[in-house]
């Protein structure tokens, strides 16, 4: 399970220090090229120089620490470092925006060497060929608590296009692309099998017939697609947000930011199959899964009734609710027609 030491211990090993900082930068920066037009000066100077003449400016950050948002032991450098890139495209695609640059810094302990870090630089000019963004600055620094990786990306929109979290209007339809909960029960799955691995290093891991659920969780997808869909059928969101905490915490930031109720409904909520046999392998609710498990990376947005005609057919978008007046709080109605106050039970970067 532990790829770190797999992929290495019949392998030649490059220790970092031979390489030193810049000429770590140099060696992993060597075949970078710059695809979009506003990228004047990327790696190589003190500072990235980019142009972005008649659109606004979009800026989001993350941090992804080793033992807290990932583990080692069964994720691939190649799939963390594009999941890095993913986790911040996401954000910018959420206002509406499309991603343009990215700066990655990583902060490493020695037990990591240059081959290492290579791997999750493939994954990492993987996501960005894949989706037109120029890696155009970054840091590498040692780091005694294991892997630390940061990024920050910049993206652009016209004005009149950016989506915030606190447009929502009362009778608006509450939107979600794809499904839900996947992430989680296929972080449950690697958790389980790391376990069984750990007692006995002669099992091999057992993900027969999960991989859908195994690479939501590793190698999530920005929706890209769902924002083009939207310019495309003449969709402008009121408001949305990505899904990174869970379905229930990000709707409810959507409610506070726009001071709106909601009506979610559980029947509506979209899970895969696959999703919802393996949470009740776990006794898990598929439900909670989806609500609180978090890491899934979807767009959840409102939209005007007007627009319902122009969604209603497109396989990958799901109506789950609509937005009422503050008053009647924001609530979820169960399978059995029951209504419950919707609470944020999704990741919380400083709990316990």
């Amino acid at each position: 399970m532990d790829y770190i030491k797999k992929m290495f211990d019949n392998k030649e090993k490059t220790e970092i220090e031979k390489l030193g900082e810049f000429g770590l930068i140099d060696y992993l920066t060597k075949e970078n090229t710059l695809k979009q037009k506003g990228s004047l000066k990327g790696v190589g100077d003190d500072a990235a120089v980019l142009d972005f003449t008649g659109k606004k400016v979009l800026v989001s950050t993350d941090m992804l620490l080793e033992g807290i948002h990932f583990d080692l032991a069964y994720t691939p450098l190649k799939h963390l470092g594009y999941k890095a890139i993913q986790v911040n495209l996401s954000d910018i695609y959420a206002m509406n925006g499309t991603p343009t640059q990215v700066t990655v810094s990583i902060g490493m302990s020695s037990k990591f060497p240059l081959e290492a870090i290579e791997e999750l630089y493939q994954g990492i000019y993987l996501a960005c060929e894949k989706y037109n963004v120029d890696l155009v600055g970054g840091d590498t620094t040692s780091s005694k608590q294991g892997l630390v990786i940061s990024v920050t990306v910049l993206g652009e929109a016209n004005e009149q296009d950016i989506v915030y979290r606190n447009g929502a209007e009362e009778g608006d339809l509450i939107c979600v692309s794809g499904d839900l909960g996947g992430a989680y029960t296929g972080l449950q799955l690697l958790e389980r099998e790391k376990l069984v691995y750990l007692e006995n290093p002669n099992i091999q891991p057992d993900l027969e017939g999960k991989d859908y659920i195994v690479e939501r969780q590793l190698k999530p997808e920005a929706r890209r697609d769902i924002v083009e869909l939207l310019k495309e059928i003449g969709v402008k969101p009121t408001a949305m947000i990505d899904i990174s905490d869970g379905l229930a915490s990000e709707l409810l930031h959507i409610c506070k930011q726009s001071n709106k109720g909601c009506n979610l409904y559980e029947d509506k909520i979209p899970l895969d199959p696959m999703t919802f046999e393996t949470a009740r392998e776990f006794n898990l609710d598929p439900t909670i899964c989806a609500l609180s498990g978090g890491e899934d990376y979807e767009l959840l947005f409102t939209v005007k009734q007007a627009d319902y005609d122009k969604i209603k057919f497109k396989l990958d978008i799901t109506i789950i609710g609509y937005i009422t007046e503050p008053a009647a709080g924001c609530n979820l109605v169960t399978k059995a027609g029951n209504v419950h106050a919707l609470k944020a039970q999704g990741w919380n970067a400083f709990g316990g």
